[in-house]
């Protein structure tokens, strides 16, 4: 059987390895010892000059997480030794508007990322983070005289205290879960954006994380409000560098989408293989609102995520679109969250997922029409691609349907590339290892469509190069 076209091959990893896999040599100007404890948290507010309620709730959560038991329902985490990690690192004492103020070392970081250059061709705004702390934010003049706010969490909780205030841990309370409990107490940077009602963008916000050690942990806190009739499409990038030992990457993401919003949140993370990733990601959409997830998910060694929608008013919707490939020794641990609260409520899970040399992915899902939610409608598709004997693939679909009147639907498949569709392509002129290439996007289309173009075509390349890596295809 053929490999990818050798030149195909180097280019996408060129692009990996300039673009993605390089570590910056920048001084941290500031962080806290390795460790997790009670003076750790309290250090690290004291750092930020945050109010005493925030260290309230560091310190209550911090009690919350050792309380709590690793996860054992899911992949394995005995690697995970919370002691070993790093959970604060300060890269810079001050916080850029202008690309030219930032410090040269983080400036070329972003610069090989493409930050800068998308800010100018596609975005709003953007927000960029390199370790524990957010480095640059800005939003283009347009939308600010219009009320729109986007900017770091750290910056936020100073400028706008009684908005972070009211919402911040109430859709992700730090009981929710483990890795949830620790973000709220060692959280640091992310990004705060606030719109005002009636207000809709037309172009997407950014914001950027980047981590750039081991056995560092990166807890970034996102919090998007999005006020009656208002629009936004919200865009994540990640990145880390490779090393031998492992990072921890557990956010939280609170999305408040009020009466007849619109907020569409889409993640591509392309994380490398030492990164185990556990991110909590959850919103509340109320009346007419609309919550849209798109989830790109390549590399990390262990990720487990699982946005989550709360329809809580009459003729919400909700959509989930995620990609997840689980190439090599990986886990991928994905799916979705949908809870109907009201009557005439809408939801649409599509989970893809392709698993080759040895990688697990998981779909691992959860919807409930709740009684008195009249006429709701929900659908569940689960698609797998196995690209050899040795990988595995599993859904575990959890469905509660306690509405009569509800109408749901619940699809799953598995399956290998077809070799009738490789001779098919190939009858037309296409090499063997182009038409694996377009079998495999093919089978992700329905997600990658969903993904702005200029995000979408290095997207693809990805997709290839994670593919190349172990000789997955071909």
């Amino acid at each position: 059987m053929q490999k990818w076209n050798e030149i195909e091959v180097e280019e996408a990893k060129k692009l990996n390895e300039i673009k993605y896999d390089f570590v910056t040599n920048v001084k941290p100007a500031y962080q806290v010892q390795k460790g997790l404890s009670r003076s750790v948290v309290e250090e690290m507010s004291k750092e930020k000059k945050e109010p005493d309620w925030m260290r309230n709730i560091r310190l209550k959560a911090l009690e919350i997480f050792l309380s709590k038991p690793v996860p054992t329902w899911g992949p394995d985490l005995s690697e995970l030794n919370f002691d070993d990690l790093t959970y604060y690192i300060k890269p810079e004492d001050r916080k850029a508007n202008n690309w030219d103020e930032v410090p040269k070392e983080i400036k070329d970081t972003f610069d090989k990322l493409g930050v800068p250059e998308m800010e100018k061709k596609y975005l709003a705004g953007s927000v960029a983070q390199l370790q524990s702390e957010g480095v640059y934010s800005r939003l283009k003049k347009q939308w600010e005289d219009k009320g729109v706010v986007f900017m770091d969490m750290d910056s936020a909780l100073q400028r706008y205290p009684d908005i972070v205030r009211e919402h911040f841990g109430r859709v992700v309370p730090p009981s929710d879960n483990k890795f949830a409990a620790l973000n709220t107490a060692v959280w640091s940077g992310g990004s705060f954006l606030y719109i005002p009602s009636g207000v809709q963008l037309d172009l997407p916000v950014q914001a950027y994380f980047r981590m750039n050690g081991a056995l560092e942990g990166q807890f970034e806190r996102t919090l998007i409000i999005a006020e009656p009739g208002a629009s936004v499409h919200y865009i994540e990038g990640c990145t880390a560098p490779t090393y031998s030992q492992y990072s921890l990457h557990a956010a939280i993401v609170e999305v408040y989408v009020k009466k007849a919003a619109k907020v569409r949140y889409t993640s591509v993370q392309n994380w490398s293989d030492n990164i185990i990733n556990g991110p909590t990601k959850r919103s509340w959409i109320e009346e007419r609102g609309r919550m849209e997830w798109v989830q790109g998910s390549l590399g990390s060694k262990i990720t487990m995520t699982y946005p989550s929608s709360i329809l809580r008013g009459e003729y919400a919707s909700t959509s989930n679109l995620n990609v997840a490939l689980a190439v090599g020794p990986v886990w991928k641990d994905n799916g979705a969250k949908v809870i109907h609260a009201a009557p005439n409520t809408s939801s649409k899970v599509v989970a893809k997922s392709i698993s080759g040399k040895g990688g697990m992915s998981v779909y691992r899902g959860q919807l409930r029409i709740s009684p008195g939610a009249y006429n709701s409608k929900a659908s569940v598709q689960c698609d797998a691609l196995i690209l050899d004997d040795i990988s595995k693939s599993n859904t575990y679909p959890h469905n509660e349907i306690l509405e009569e009147s509800a109408s749901f639907s619940h699809e799953a498949s598995v399956g290998k590339i077809s070799e009738d569709q490789v001779d098919y392509l190939m009858s037309r002129g296409i090499r063997e290892e182009d038409a694996r290439s377009l079998i495999v996007l093919g089978f992700l289309d329905d997600v990658l469509k969903e993904i702005p173009l200029e995000y979408s075509i290095e997207f693809n390349k990805l997709v290839k190069l994670e593919m190349s890596k172990y000789g997955a295809v071909g």
